[in-house]
């Protein structure tokens, strides 16, 4: 069920289906799989879309999505909480910042950060793709950001794993490679080799 070792596809998954069942039932079992990633995606933003809508009218007092704000996105991050399946230690865990802890200990499961993360950005496109405006976009809100920069530190902190982005390799396009290597030949040959140090 934990899932420790920082596999977030699964969370994002189990996130969307639990919240979906217990919100809306179980009319979205009823969609087959599809096969492209296209699709898949497609029609995991719809189900979050039909998530957070059921989400509004369960809210109290009821809301409409023109008037939600990143203050309602953000309760709604944190009540998918109780649906979390990743191992997130408390401070004074003894194996907080262990990324693989050798025995269990009682700290809550919550959502991981790339499921939220993934989460919003659907939700950001489904709304403007249902007429809503960028500029009052509640999931693209400060307050949205911040927060989700928020979980990315602490879990990364309390699950000892590291969210860096891998840096690109600047690639040299094929042409200019060529020309590096053919053009100045006549030059390199009357030219001293370079220093080996």
């Amino acid at each position: 069920m934990d899932t420790e070792g920082g596999d977030d596809a699964p969370t994002e998954n189990a996130m969307t289906n639990s919240s979906t069942n217990s919100m809306v039932g179980a009319s979205s079992s009823s969609t087959p799989a599809a096969p492209s990633s296209s699709n898949r995606y497609e029609n995991q933003k719809r189900r979050d879309w039909n998530t957070f809508g059921q989400y509004l009218k369960n809210h109290r007092p009821p809301l409409t999505l023109s008037r939600c704000s990143g203050a309602h996105v953000l309760e709604f991050l944190r009540y998918l909480d109780q649906f979390g399946k990743t191992k997130v230690h408390i401070q004074i865990c003894p194996f907080f910042g262990l990324p693989n802890p050798p025995a269990p200990c009682p700290c809550p499961l919550r959502q991981a950060w790339g499921s939220l993360d993934a989460l919003i950005g659907r939700l950001r496109a489904a709304f403007e793709e249902h007429g809503g405006k960028p500029e009052a976009n509640p999931f693209g809100a400060r307050a949205v950001r911040l927060f989700l920069r928020e979980v990315r530190e602490f879990q990364a902190k309390a699950r000892g794993i590291s969210y860096e982005k891998k840096k690109r390799k600047n690639k040299v396009p094929p042409q200019q490679q060529d020309t590096s290597t053919s053009s100045p030949s006549s030059f390199q040959l009357s030219s001293p080799p370079p220093d080996a140090n």
